[in-house]
C-alpha cells in the first residue's frame, strides 16, 4: 500500500536515502532534505508533519500532487483557506458493528462489478485492514451468588441473607445478636462470562460465520475474533505499528476507523481518526480521504496531579474546557511539560475522548515514555529499534521538556494538571462535568430544572419519592437518583493499569471494612482486553471486585455502547411506577440519553474507582466529602476516603504486575484462542451466496439508485433541534417490541427473544431502515415530546418514522430534514446516513455539522445544506409544514449558496472536489465500482 514500487516516478524520489547504511534494501523519504525551512526548523505542528511524509510518499501526481505536498508545507497560510488536500492512511480498523456492513458492501460490489461485466475478485481491501470484534456481547447474565465452604465473610445484625445459584435462589434465615458475629463465605459465581458469550454466539453465529467467509474471501483482511477484547485497546496493546516497515520502505504508522474513537491511538503517536463505513471502505479500496487542511491547537499542559486524581478526571475537565472553546473539525495537540507527566494509558484515555471534546484528531507525538509502553507491551526489540531511530531522522520524535521543539500552532490552550478535582460528567452528555464534591447539589438541580441536558422538570413534591419493592425476598427501595447500573466499561478506561488496579484497590479496601453493594444494582466489568483480568487476578484483587459484584461478564464494550442487558424485572417496576430518575454509572465514553438503558434516565460517566463508590453508595445524591459512603456491619461510617487508594500505591502495584510477559501471551494466541470460532464453518467462494432467508445478513440496495437530480416539493419527515446525535438517528440497542423492526422481524417467523439488537442486524438494510430514528428519546418538534414517531403531514397522522417515510415514498414524495446546531455528533455510524438515505432523504437543513456525519451524508447522496450565518429555522419563520424544492445547478462547486426557491439561501456542504465527484456518482460506492470495473 505504501506504493514504494511506483517510487522512481514520485517527484520526490531524490530524498529517498538507506535509514541504516547497514541495511542498504530498507529506505525512507527523508523530510528534512526537502531543505524547506517550513519543515526543518520545528515550525510545523507534528501531527501536519505526519499529513506531510505520507503527500511526499504517495506523490502520483495524479491522486496526490506535488500542489498537496506545497500546501502542507504552506500550512501556516492554508490551515484558515479550507484548502484541501488527500491523506492515504497506511491502515484501516474496524468493530464488528461498523465492520459487518462493509464486509456486506464489499460483496455486493462484487456482484455489481460482476454484473458490469468486470472482474469480482478485484474488490478487495487493498490497504491493511483490520476487524475487531467486539460489539456483539450483552451482560445478560452478572452477579450471580454461590455458597462457598471454604473462606469467610463477615456478618452482624443480619436478619436475612439470599444466595442465588444458577436460576434458583435459595434463601437462608439467620438470626444474630450484638453478642455474635455469623462467619459465612459469599463469592460470586464466575460463569456469567461463560454465560455471556455462549449467547453472543447463539445471537450471532450467522454473522460471524459471514464474517470468517470475509476473513477468507478477501485479501489483506484481518478479523480478530470476538471475546477478544475492544477494538481500540487491542489496537493500541497489539496492532499498533507506530512505523511501518513495508516494501522496503519505512514511514509512520497511520489510520482510519469505523468508530469515533479510533483518536485513542493517537494517544501512542499513531495518528488516527474516525470516519464513516462509507468512507473508509474508499480507503479500503486504495482511495485517499479528502480532508481540508485542518486548524491545530496546541493544547499545553503543566504541573502535576494531585495523588488523588485518575485519568478520568484528567479527561472530563480537557472535554468540558475544549467543547467550550469549540474545537470541531480541528486537530489538538498537546505539548508541554505535563504531558511527561502521564502514561501512555493516561494520553490515550485523552484521545480516546476525543470526539466528545468535538475535534477531529488529539494527538500526543511519539516519546521516550511511547518507546517504554511499545517495551511493557512486549513488542519485537529489533523493531522498538528502528521506531527510535526513524522518527529522529524525519523530525518527530518528541522531548516534550525541550521547549525548542513546541510548534507554531493556530491557538494555544493551556491546563495545569494540579488544578483537576475528582469529577463525573453528566447526566446526559460527556461535556457537562461535575466536581463529585457538588454532585449531590447539581442532580438535585437537576431534577426540577426543566427538561434539556441539564434538566429533568420534576415537580418539587415529588422530589423525595421513595418506591418499595422486593427483590430476591428482601424489601429494597427507589428514589430518584438511585444506581440501578454500575459498570466498569470502554477501553477508555480500561486501557488504563492505574485506573483499573484503582478500582481494584478501592474494592479491597471497601470490603476489608465490611462494605458491600445492593444485589438489585447491575454491576459488571467488562475489560478491553484479556491482560486487565491477568494483572488483576495476579495482583490480587479481582476476588474484592467480585465480592462487590464486578466480575469480569465479557470482552467487548458493553454497558458503553447501550449493550447493557435487561434490569431486574422488580427493579423496572419500581422505577415505572414512580417515574423515576434513575441512573447509571459507568466509566465509558458516552451517555446520551437512551444510549446506556431506557430506564436509566441519569448517567454519568466517571473513572473505574469512582464506578465502585456510587454502587456501594446506593446513589448519586451523596456528597462524599461530608457522608459517608455506607455504614458497615458493625455500625461503623465508613467514608470514601478510608477506602480511596493514592496515585503512589497504584503506581507500585502496577511496576510490579503490569509486565511484557503478560502481553506477550495474551496477544500470541489471539487470533486462535476462540474455540467457538475456530469451529465455524463459511463457504469457500469468492461470491457470497446470498439467503433470502436471512435477517442478518442481506444484499443492499445502494447499487440501484439513479443519478442525482433536484428536489421538488419535498415534505419534512422531522423537524429536529440542536445536538442531535447519531444515537439518535442510527438504530443502536435493543429492539423494541413494539418498533416497526419489531413487526417485520415478527413477520418473518422471530419471536422477542430472538430479535437481538440492531447492532447485530446491521447487515440486514430492512431492519435497520425500520430502526432509522427509532430512539425514544428523539424529540420532534412536530409532537412537542420524546418519541420516535413523526407526523405524516398529508394526513395529520401520527405515526413510527419509518412507517411514515414508507407512506411518503409510497405516494413518490421527496424528504427533507430540519434541524439546528451539531446534527450528527456523536460515534461516527454509517447507518446514521444509510438509513435516511433508504427512508426517502433527499437533504438534511440545519445550522451546523459534525464532521462525520456531514461526510456520510455526502457518502450516500444525501445533501448536506446549511442555513447561512444568522439564519435558523426560527428565524426565517420555518415551521417544517412547508414543502421544499432545492434546483441543483449543472456546475456545482465546493460550498456553493442555492437558492431554496423560498425566501432564503442556504449553503450547499461539500466541501471537496472529491466529495463532489462522489454525490454526482451516487454516493462513494457507485463511484468506486464505475472505477473498479473499468480498470
Amino acid at each position: 500500500y505504501s506504493r514504494a514500487s511506483s517510487v522512481m516516478s514520485n517527484p520526490f524520489a531524490h530524498i529517498v536515502e538507506p535509514l541504516d547504511p547497514q541495511r542498504p534494501d530498507h529506505k525512507f523519504f527523508n523530510l528534512s532534505k526537502l531543505g524547506d525551512p517550513r519543515y526543518g526548523k520545528n515550525r510545523l505542528p507534528f501531527s501536519i508533519r505526519v499529513l506531510l511524509e505520507s503527500a511526499v510518499r504517495n506523490c502520483d501526481e495524479f491522486l496526490v500532487k506535488k500542489g498537496d505536498v506545497e500546501s502542507i508545507l504552506n500550512w501556516k497560510k492554508t490551515q484558515t483557506e479550507t484548502v484541501e488536500v488527500p491523506f492515504r492512511p497506511a491502515r484501516v480498523i474496524l468493530q464488528d458493528f461498523t465492520g459487518v456492513p462493509a464486509v456486506v458492501d464489499f460483496a455486493a460490489m462484487r456482484d455489481a462489478v460482476k454484473q458490469l461485466g468486470g472482474d469480482p475478485e478485484k474488490i478487495n481491501p487493498i490497504c491493511p485492514a483490520d476487524l475487531v470484534i467486539d460489539h456483539s456481547i450483552q451482560v445478560d447474565f452478572n452477579r450471580n451468588l454461590k455458597f462457598n465452604h471454604n473462606s469467610y465473610f463477615t456478618a452482624g445484625h443480619c436478619s436475612l441473607l439470599s444466595f442465588e445459584v444458577g436460576l434458583d435462589v435459595w434463601v437462608a434465615s439467620l438470626k444474630t445478636t450484638d453478642e455474635y458475629e455469623i462467619n459465612l463465605c459469599v463469592t460470586y459465581r464466575t460463569d456469567s462470562l461463560q454465560k455471556n458469550q455462549d449467547l453472543e454466539f447463539e445471537r450471532n453465529r450467522e454473522r460471524f460465520e459471514f464474517l470468517k467467509w470475509g476473513s477468507k474471501a478477501f485479501r489483506n483482511m484481518r478479523i480478530i475474533p470476538p471475546g477478544s477484547g475492544i477494538v481500540h485497546q487491542v489496537n493500541l496493546e497489539y496492532l499498533a505499528r507506530v512505523v511501518f516497515d513495508q516494501d522496503g520502505f519505512y514511514y509512520p504508522d497511520s489510520l482510519v476507523g469505523t468508530d469515533s474513537h479510533t483518536t485513542m491511538i493517537d494517544g501512542l503517536g499513531v495518528l488516527g481518526w474516525g470516519v464513516g463505513g462509507i468512507e473508509a471502505e474508499a480507503v479500503m479500496l486504495g482511495q485517499p480521504i479528502s480532508m481540508v487542511l485542518p486548524e491545530v491547537i496546541g493544547y499545553k499542559l503543566q504541573g502535576t496531579p494531585n495523588k488523588f486524581i485518575t485519568s478520568t478526571d484528567i479527561v472530563l475537565t480537557v472535554t468540558k474546557h475544549l467543547r467550550q472553546v469549540g474545537v470541531v473539525g480541528k486537530f489538538v495537540e498537546f505539548f508541554g511539560p505535563g504531558v511527561a507527566q502521564l502514561s501512555i494509558a493516561d494520553r490515550a484515555t485523552i484521545a480516546n475522548m476525543c470526539p466528545e471534546y468535538g475535534a477531529t484528531a488529539a494527538f500526543f507525538p511519539v516519546d521516550d515514555v511511547s518507546v517504554q509502553y511499545l517495551e511493557q507491551t512486549g513488542r519485537d526489540p529489533e523493531k522498538l529499534c528502528y521506531i527510535s531511530q526513524y522518527l529522529r531522522a524525519v523530525g518527530m520524535y518528541r522531548n516534550f521538556s525541550d521547549p525548542s521543539q513546541d510548534p507554531e500552532f493556530t491557538q494555544v490552550l493551556e491546563l495545569n494538571l494540579c488544578t483537576v478535582v475528582p469529577c463525573c460528567s453528566g447526566p446526559k452528555r460527556p461535556q457537562d462535568r461535575v466536581p463529585i464534591a457538588d454532585m449531590k447539589k447539581d442532580f438535585e438541580t437537576c431534577l426540577g430544572t426543566k427538561q434539556g441536558f441539564k434538566g429533568f422538570q420534576v415537580l418539587p413534591e415529588r422530589h423525595a419519592i421513595s418506591v418499595p419493592f422486593q427483590y430476591n425476598g428482601e424489601d429494597y427501595s427507589l428514589s430518584h437518583g438511585s444506581v440501578v447500573i454500575a459498570a466498569i466499561t470502554s477501553c477508555t478506561n480500561t486501557s488504563n493499569p492505574s485506573v483499573m488496579l484503582g478500582a481494584g484497590l478501592l474494592a479491597k479496601n471497601a470490603v476489608k471494612h465490611g462494605l458491600s453493594v445492593k444485589p438489585y444494582i447491575k454491576t459488571s466489568l467488562s475489560p478491553g482486553s484479556g491482560v486487565v483480568t491477568y494483572y488483576l487476578k495476579e495482583s490480587g484483587v479481582m476476588d474484592y471486585l467480585s465480592q462487590l459484584g464486578f466480575e469480569v461478564v465479557g470482552y467487548g464494550c458493553m454497558t458503553c455502547i447501550g449493550n447493557s442487558g435487561p434490569l431486574p424485572e422488580p427493579v423496572v417496576e419500581a422505577i415505572t411506577q414512580g417515574d423515576l430518575v434513575a441512573a447509571g454509572v459507568l466509566s465509558g465514553n458516552r451517555n446520551f440519553e437512551g444510549r446506556v438503558h431506557p430506564n436509566t434516565r441519569a448517567n454519568y460517566l466517571a473513572s473505574p474507582p469512582l464506578v465502585i463508590a456510587y454502587a456501594i453508595a446506593g446513589s448519586v445524591r451523596i456528597d462524599f466529602e461530608n457522608e459517608p459512603i455506607a455504614i458497615n456491619p458493625q455500625g461503623k461510617e465508613v467514608y470514601l476516603r478510608d477506602i480511596w487508594p493514592t496515585r503512589e500505591e497504584i503506581q507500585n502495584v502496577e511496576r510490579q504486575f503490569v509486565i511484557p510477559a503478560m502481553f506477550k501471551e495474551v496477544y500470541a494466541k489471539i487470533e486462535n484462542v476462540n474455540e467457538r470460532w475456530n469451529s465455524l464453518k463459511s463457504p469457500s467462494d469468492k461470491l457470497y451466496t446470498w439467503d433470502p432467508k436471512s435477517t442478518y445478513i442481506k444484499s443492499p440496495p445502494f447499487f440501484e439508485g439513479l443519478p442525482p437530480q433536484s428536489i421538488k416539493d419535498a415534505y419534512v419527515l422531522l423537524n429536529l433541534g440542536d445536538s442531535v446525535t447519531t444515537d439518535h438517528i442510527s438504530p443502536a440497542g435493543n429492539i423494541a417490541r413494539n418498533s416497526p423492526a419489531a413487526r417485520y422481524l415478527t413477520s418473518r417467523g422471530l419471536t422477542p427473544r430472538d430479535f437481538n439488537s440492531y447492532g447485530s442486524r446491521r447487515g440486514n438494510d430492512a431492519v435497520m431502515a425500520r430502526g432509522t430514528f427509532a430512539n425514544i428519546r428523539l424529540l420532534n418538534k412536530f409532537l412537542g415530546k420524546q418519541a420516535p414517531s413523526t407526523i405524516h403531514l398529508p394526513t395529520g397522522e401520527t405515526m413510527d418514522v419509518s412507517d411514515a417515510a414508507e407512506k411518503y415514498q409510497k405516494d413518490g414524495h421527496p424528504l427533507l430534514v430540519l434541524a439546528g446546531k451539531e446534527y450528527g455528533s456523536g460515534s461516527s455510524r454509517d447507518w446514521a446516513a444509510k438509513g435516511p438515505f433508504l427512508l426517502g432523504i433527499k437533504a438534511v437543513l440545519a445550522e451546523s455539522y459534525e464532521r462525520i456525519h456531514r461526510s456520510n451524508l455526502v457518502g450516500m447522496g444525501v445533501i448536506p445544506l446549511e442555513y447561512l450565518p444568522g439564519d435558523t429555522s426560527d428565524s426565517l419563520g420555518l415551521t417544517g409544514r412547508e414543502r421544499y424544492t432545492v434546483v441543483i445547478p449543472e456546475k456545482i462547486t465546493p460550498r456553493m449558496t442555492l437558492d431554496t426557491g423560498k425566501t432564503f439561501n442556504v449553503r450547499m456542504r461539500f466541501d471537496t472536489d472529491v466529495e463532489l465527484t462522489y454525490f454526482q456518482h451516487g454516493g462513494i460506492l457507485n463511484y468506486m465500482i464505475r472505477k473498479m470495473s473499468e480498470k
